[in-house]
């Protein structure tokens, strides 16, 4: 294998205070807490670890088409997030090598749709096999090129490889019907076939599991398919390319690059999206607050709030508000800690990149400065992508407001509702009428009732509105990638 890395000196962690962002200051009433302290004198764990303790196997550079590994005209640097290391220069495809993995994939296809279920079966079980195998190896290329912390990781690449497991299983029900129709001399069946070749574009904070979750799935049906992973995290997509090799997946195609698909098609394309979302995270006076508080923790901070379904807007009961806010502030202090994610008390690794942290800041300074709210803000001393995890919540409830009071149920569905988007949803509440009442009217496509981290391998994942179309992993999964074909036989 030709490899393209041309690795600049890595840089030492330096750890500065928080940075000060555009007229951002604290306020007067705006109080300051920190995060856990670290245990004895020793100091923070500095890092420059650019690709030390990395799979040379699995880390590959070049775009994957057709079975083989090709190199590109150009090529763009991957960082690591928490040190500003460069990881490696990977191959920048352009329409040319776009132009090629279509074709590479469609010549596979008009194969691989003529392979029989058993058969892509055990494949995937092959590939997710290798996963497995190799689950340690994936999970720090995911936290080197993402920051995640190194658990979190851990726990993608076991959700990751169960996508393979479980459409390993459903590529064996693909079922068809037949309908008996008025007519004695006829019958009428339903097939379903694969559409064809599939373009996957995935994000980058779930560098892994957004790939299984689309691939395996479009293989189970007889698809073939082209990937283009986030430019922030090509490493993952890689590395899984490499897997599916070795299990003996038919030629696919795996194209790294900055922009690859620059406009959609202007012919009719199957198109299944998922879009983000706008979460809101209600509880009721009749919550259990311990419960609701564990729940907001893990639906709000997980990947450093860096997931589609993250909580965004929190809507909590008059009568339950400040003993929810004082145990979720003292939850914040007690239990989050910033830090490279090879770091084994790190919980909140670094945001992706520089212009995620200037995002979250520019929102924390309005809010701080734009209402009449009271800040605490975890700070710490870690970096310049770091995050710090805030709570801002305040008396008037206003759509801009990341936590606010309520007084009704028809109050806060309301206001749940009123996003253009509905991907998730999460309430707590011990009355049972409530529950069934709230879960049928909030506009989104999944539910957690007294439950803060919702994603399974075998349940759909999706939104309504704005949040996309179509749903990813469950038995519904794979039905995005086959089209019905209806035969009318005659002359019975």
């Amino acid at each position: 294998m030709a490899t393209c890395f041309r690795l600049r000196g890595c840089l030492t962690l330096h750890l500065p205070t928080a940075p000060a962002i555009r007229g951002l200051r604290p306020r007067a009433d705006c109080l300051v807490a920190t995060t856990r302290p670290s245990p004895g004198p020793a100091p923070i764990r500095r890092y420059a670890r650019g690709t030390e303790g990395l799979s040379s196997a699995l880390l590959r550079t070049d775009g994957f088409v057709g079975g083989r590994w090709l190199s590109a005209a150009s090529t763009f640097p991957v960082y690591d997030p928490a040190s500003g290391a460069e990881l490696g220069l990977v191959a920048d495809c352009g329409v040319s090598e776009a132009r090629a993995a279509v074709r590479a994939a469609y010549e596979a296809f008009c194969t691989w749709k003529g392979v029989s279920a058993k058969e892509r079966s055990s494949f995937l079980r092959k590939w997710y096999d290798l996963m497995i195998q190799n689950k340690d190896d994936l999970a720090k290329i995911i936290t080197a090129e993402s920051g995640k912390p190194l658990k979190e990781a851990q726990g993608e690449i076991l959700y990751s490889a169960n996508f393979l497991e479980w459409f390993s299983e459903e590529a064996r029900r693909v079922y068809g019907d037949v309908i008996y129709t008025p007519a004695k001399e006829r019958r009428a069946l339903v097939l379903k076939q694969p559409v064809g070749v599939a373009a996957v574009i995935t994000p980058w904070n779930f560098p892994s599991a957004m790939i299984t979750r689309k691939v395996g799935a479009a293989l189970a049906a007889g698809c073939t398919v082209v990937v283009k992973p986030a430019e922030d995290t090509p490493f993952s997509a890689l590395a899984l390319a490499q897997l599916a090799n070795q299990a003996g997946i038919p030629p696919g195609s795996t194209a790294t690059g900055k922009v690859l698909l620059h406009h959609a098609a202007n012919s009719v394309k199957r198109v299944s999206m998922e879009l983000g979302g706008h979460a809101p995270f209600i509880v009721f006076d009749s919550a259990n607050v311990d419960q609701a508080v564990a729940g907001a923790m893990v639906s709000k901070f997980r990947n450093s709030g860096q997931t589609c379904v993250c909580s965004n807007r929190f809507l909590v009961q008059r009568g339950i508000h400040d003993s929810f806010v004082k145990k979720f502030a003292e939850a914040i202090k007690t239990n989050l800690c910033v830090g490279n994610g090879f770091e084994e008390r790190t919980t909140q690794g670094p945001l992706i990149n520089e212009k995620a942290v200037e995002k979250v800041s520019l929102s924390l300074s309005i809010h701080c400065h734009g209402f009449n709210i009271k800040c605490l803000t975890s700070r710490n001393t870690f970096g310049k992508t770091a995050g710090f995890p805030s709570l801002l919540f305040g008396i008037l409830l206003m759509t801009l407001l990341d936590f606010g009071r309520f007084d009704t149920e028809e109050e806060a569905v309301a206001i749940a509702n009123a996003a253009n988007v509905g991907l998730a949803g999460y309430f707590y509440s011990q009355d049972l009428a409530q529950i069934w009442r709230v879960a049928e009217q909030l506009e989104v496509g999944m539910v957690g009732v007294n439950e803060g981290l919702i994603s399974s391998v075998e349940c759909p994942f999706g939104g309504v509105k704005q949040s996309g179309l179509g749903r990813e992993g469950s038995k519904y999964g794979i039905d995005e990638y086959l089209e019905l074909k209806y035969v009318c036989f005659g002359g019975l």
